[in-house]
C-alpha cells in the first residue's frame, strides 16, 4: 500500500530554493515556508531586500544573484545542494512590471522584461531540475526503474524528483493597454511551465504557475498610487479587490507539498475572478 501523508501541506524539513525572495510575493512566500518547517536557500539581486527578509527567517542560507545569470543560477543550485544535499522544491517570485504604451515603451525595457520573465524562468527551472533529477545521491534518476514502485518517498529528491512553481499572472492570459511587454512574458511563461512540465514528468518534476490578479506589492506601488489606475484595476476584478500577498500563498504551499502531487503543468489563477471577464 503507497504511503499517505494525512498533511496535504506538510513541508517540513523540505529544501525550498526562492528567487525574487526579497520582493513583495516572495517575501510572504518565504514566510509561509519558514513557519511549516521548510529549509530555505533565498536569492534576490538587490541585497538590502534579501537581507531583510532573511533576517526574518531564522536559518535561511542566502546568496545574491540575477536570475538571468546562468552561471549566477548554477551556483545557487550548487550551493544550496551543498547546504542541505538536495533540492525538494523551487519558487520564482523573481519579476518585472512595465507598464507603458506600446509606441512609447523603450525597446531595451521590452527586451529586458522578457529577459527576467522568460529567460530567467527558463535558467532557473533548467538548472533546478537538473539538480532535482540527480537526487540526494547526485545520480541522475532511472525513469525506467523508478516505475517499478508506487510507494512515495517521504523525500521524493532522495530518488530523483522535485517541484517548481512560478509566478505568472492573469496577464498570461488576458490582455490589458500598456502590457506589450509585461503580458507577453507572462503569456511565454506560461507556455515554457507546460512545455517543462511535459518534458520532467517522467523524472517525477512537476512544474506550475500562480496566476495572481494585480496585487499590492512594491513592485505595483507606483501604479497603483494613481487613482484611476487603482479604480480601472478594481474594476475589472468581480470581487471588487486587488489581490494581496497572502491571497497566493496556500496555493503555492500545496504545490510544494504532498497535496500537490499530482498536479503539473498548470497555471491555477487566484485572481478574485479576473480572467472570467
Amino acid at each position: 500500500m503507497a504511503q499517505v501523508n494525512n498533511d496535504p501541506f506538510d513541508l517540513e524539513g523540505k529544501a525550498i530554493v526562492v528567487a525574487g525572495a526579497g520582493g513583495g510575493l516572495g517575501r510572504a512566500v518565504v514566510h509561509a515556508l519558514g513557519a511549516r518547517g521548510a529549509k530555505l536557500f533565498l536569492f534576490d539581486i538587490d541585497a538590502e531586500r534579501l537581507a531583510a527578509v532573511a533576517g526574518e527567517v531564522p536559518g535561511a542560507r542566502t546568496m545574491l544573484a540575477d536570475i538571468t545569470d546562468e552561471a549566477a543560477m548554477d551556483a545557487v543550485t550548487a550551493a544550496a545542494r551543498e547546504a542541505f544535499g538536495r533540492i525538494d522544491g523551487a519558487v520564482n517570485a523573481a519579476g518585472l512590471l512595465p507598464i507603458e504604451a506600446a509606441t512609447e515603451m523603450d525597446a531595451d525595457v521590452f527586451r529586458r522584461c522578457q529577459e527576467v520573465n522568460v529567460t530567467g524562468a527558463f535558467l532557473f527551472s533548467r538548472s533546478l531540475a537538473k539538480a532535482m533529477r540527480a537526487g540526494a545521491d547526485g545520480h541522475e534518476s532511472d525513469h525506467e526503474s523508478d516505475h517499478e514502485s508506487d510507494h512515495e518517498s517521504d523525500h521524493e529528491s532522495e530518488r530523483g524528483g522535485g517541484r517548481i512553481v512560478h509566478l505568472a499572472s492573469v496577464s498570461s492570459f488576458v490582455a490589458n493597454p500598456g502590457y506589450a511587454a509585461y503580458a507577453s512574458s507572462k503569456g511565454a511563461l506560461a507556455q515554457l511551465i507546460r512545455v517543462l512540465a511535459r518534458e520532467w514528468a517522467a523524472d517525477r518534476i512537476t512544474v506550475n504557475g500562480i496566476g495572481p490578479a494585480l496585487t499590492e506589492t512594491p513592485l505595483t506601488h507606483d501604479y497603483l498610487g494613481n487613482p484611476e489606475f487603482r479604480s480601472k484595476a478594481i474594476e475589472v476584478i468581480p470581487m471588487g479587490r486587488l489581490g494581496r500577498p497572502e491571497d497566493i500563498v496556500a496555493m503555492t504551499l500545496l504545490l510544494l507539498a504532498p497535496g500537490g502531487a499530482f498536479v503539473t503543468g498548470q497555471i491555477i489563477c487566484v485572481d478574485g475572478g479576473r480572467t472570467l471577464v
